[in-house]
């Protein structure tokens, strides 16, 4: 019965999408003033049906209900009870029911708790957010049914992939949909504002919050992505230029512009065209996603290969909500007015040219990605990889970064390059100074010398802003902007020397066999057999010992797993002060004469990555920027309120 309850409440969410959408638009017209009262309401209560219906799917999986169709492909009794839960999304239909919930979560939060703009603009946005979840309601009760029954029920389930079978599955997925839904919220403001002509520093107000909470979370999920795949897959890289990596890295980017523009939007009244076209770009670019991921037209190590007919579907839903939306624009995008002007020579110019340099980066990811299709559909293969992404990303990457470190020391609205010439001396100077000594310590490749010698004085600069100021009083989001850009320095540094600095040793080892890589002495101890729940594995202990020092012990398996079938490598890794110790355990090697005959040698995969932590603690450090500047925001809200309430009741 759980089974059916969960599809009937589905079913009533689906229902209140399309009340809310009919009454969100009819109370925009002369006679539907009256519809208008019931639109947040129903939005709250579409919300709260279509986490039931969620929860109700993942108590499916919990209990291992193996006459749904989705419980007996993806789960097993005998898997862990987290990945059970995890394995509720995942999936393709399980996925597509977190993405709705989330959707349908945040339009009644939206309803609930937004007071500050016009009523009319509020109707026209939770119209637009129903206009959206209607279609992906549509999409998964007819197309992906997630409580789709089996009769007869098999007597054991399938099992979850095995790469999935990891805590990484419980954080990553769930953390980009925040995003990826936060930025839904953004189109639907955009749509709104456009409707009723209320573009400004109010909707800019209203809209800036969701732009801060999905930017957070994507940098998260991207963040835990990267090392998800880094430690899990065995391939010792910490990001490859994966279609599906790049359908999580294009919102980000479009995400990013979009922040600082309604910043300046909120703030200083300026970039109004530029704000809601970014806010349709941003929530475009997670529908290609979406739309790439499981359509079935990429391979990829974790894109959801469905039926290339659900991919049509999708495909249909991203033309209809963007090509909607850009034709709305294109109507009004005349009746936008300018907003406040700024000189060449100021922060805003220099937001601006951030903007366009992420949106060309934007473009080469795109084309990138899609070209191999299309040349594919044509009936030729290419291959497009780090030859063609990282050395175009950087000519427009490295301008950005230095526009970011001068940048933050420019007044608004006009200033003089000279005023700030002698402040930018320093990170100047420094950057100079890494440049000639990495370039004598003997690192040839140029990116990676760009990037060792841009970090340092990106990091210095960010810390400009704080000069002059008594720390503890120093504002909140101006915190978070310095910790923000800091953090980008960090993850900058370690993303040049992994590319730097990194060695790697491939050998075929017998136990009691030591190795030597940089500053480590590797011995393979042992080779043990160990079983967990669902899997056994071969288990290797690696004694390392770190420049003659205490040894430390490495523990990397060749695990198989029987639901379903299938072998899997795991990693095992040890990080210290200035870098990560990264170790993988092969197959046994075979003589050459007889195939059958072992020779007692193992393949060992050994990497020594000198600072390479740095990218995620980089990646962290750019999310809490993002959460400091997410606080104060809500500190300023919280106190405007609260004039506002003294105010009414003086005059009351």
């Amino acid at each position: 019965m759980l089974a059916e309850l969960g599809l009937a409440i589905l079913w009533m969410a689906a229902s209140l999408a399309g009340l809310q959408l009919i009454a969100g638009s009819f109370s925009l017209t002369k006679d539907g003033d009256g519809l208008g009262a019931i639109v947040r309401p129903v939005a709250i209560v579409q919300g709260v049906l279509v986490a039931l219906a969620f929860a109700s799917l993942i108590m499916l999986f919990v209990e291992t209900d193996l006459s749904v169709k989705l419980v007996a492909d993806n789960s097993h009794s005998a898997k862990p009870l987290i990945y059970k839960i995890a394995g509720t999304w995942g999936n393709h239909e399980g996925s597509m029911l977190l993405w709705v919930t989330v959707m349908g979560l945040a339009g009644g939060i939206v309803a609930a708790v937004e007071r500050r703009l016009p009523e009319r603009t509020m109707m026209a946005t939770l119209a637009g957010q129903a206009f959206v979840s209607l279609g992906f309601y549509a999409f998964l009760l007819f197309a992906s049914n997630p409580f789709q029954r089996l009769s007869p029920a098999p007597q054991e389930g399938n099992g979850l992939n095995p790469l999935l079978q990891d805590p990484g599955l419980a954080f990553h997925p769930p953390t980009l949909y925040l995003g990826y839904v936060g930025l839904s919220i953004a189109f639907s403001f955009a749509i709104g504002a456009l409707v009723t002509r209320e573009v400004g520093p109010a909707f800019a107000r209203a809209m800036r919050p969701w732009v801060l909470g999905a930017w957070i979370f994507l940098t998260l999920g991207i963040t835990a992505g990267s090392y998800w795949a880094y430690y899990m897959l065995g391939w010792g890289g910490w990001w490859f230029w994966d279609p599906v990596e790049n359908a999580s890295l294009m919102p980000w980017l479009a995400a990013t512009a979009l922040l600082h523009s309604v910043s300046v939007l909120a703030a200083r009244n300026a970039l109004r065209a530029w704000t809601v076209m970014l806010g349709v770009v941003a929530f475009s670019m997670s529908m290609i996603g979406t739309f790439l991921v499981r359509s079935g037209i990429l391979t990829s190590v974790h894109a959801f290969a469905v039926d290339p007919r659900r991919g049509g579907f999708i495909l249909a839903l991203l033309a209809i909500n963007i090509g909607a939306a850009l034709v709305l624009f294109a109507l009004r995008a005349g009746t936008v007015t300018e907003g406040e002007r700024f000189e060449v020579t100021s922060r805003e110019a220099s937001l601006v040219f951030n903007n366009v340099m992420l949106s060309c980066i934007l473009g080469i990811v795109l084309l990138g990605t899609l070209y191999p299709l299309v040349t594919e559909a044509m009936g030729v293969k290419v291959s497009v990889g780090p030859p063609y992404f990282t050395p175009m990303s950087a000519v427009f990457a490295v301008p950005m970064l230095v526009v970011l470190a001068i940048g933050p020391m420019l007044r608004w609205r006009h200033d003089r390059f000279a005023r700030v010439r002698a402040v930018l001396a320093m990170p100047l100077g420094v950057t100079i100074v890494a440049a000639v000594g990495f370039a004598l310590g003997g690192v040839r490749s140029p990116m990676a010398l760009l990037a060792l010698s841009l970090a340092p004085g990106l990091g210095v600069a960010s810390l400009l802003p704080l000069r002059g100021r008594h720390l503890a009083r120093a504002p909140l989001s101006l915190w978070g902007m310095v910790v923000a850009h800091v953090g980008i320095a960090v993850a900058l540094f370690g993303m040049g020397a992994d590319a730097a600095f990194t060695q790697q040793r491939l050998l075929a080892a017998s136990v009691g066999q030591s190795t030597q890589l940089g500053p480590w002495r590797i011995t393979l101890a042992s080779i043990e057999p160990v079983a967990g729940p669902n899997w056994t594995a071969l288990e290797a202990d690696l004694s390392a010992s770190y420049a003659g020092g205490a040894p430390v012990h490495l523990h990397p398996q060749s695990r198989t797993f029987w639901a379903p079938p299938q072998t899997t490598s795991v990693s095992a890794l040890h990080t210290v002060w200035n870098g990560q110790l990264y170790t993988v355990l092969g197959e046994e090697t075979h003589d050459a004469s007889s195939a059958a005959t072992p020779t007692g040698r193992w393949q060992l995969r050994l990497w020594w990555k000198p600072f390479v932590p740095m990218i995620w603690l980089g990646g962290i450090l750019v999310a809490l920027g993002g959460l400091l500047a997410m606080v104060s925001r809500v500190r300023q809200d919280l106190k405007r309120r609260s004039v506002r309430t003294r105010s009414r009741e003086r005059k009351a």
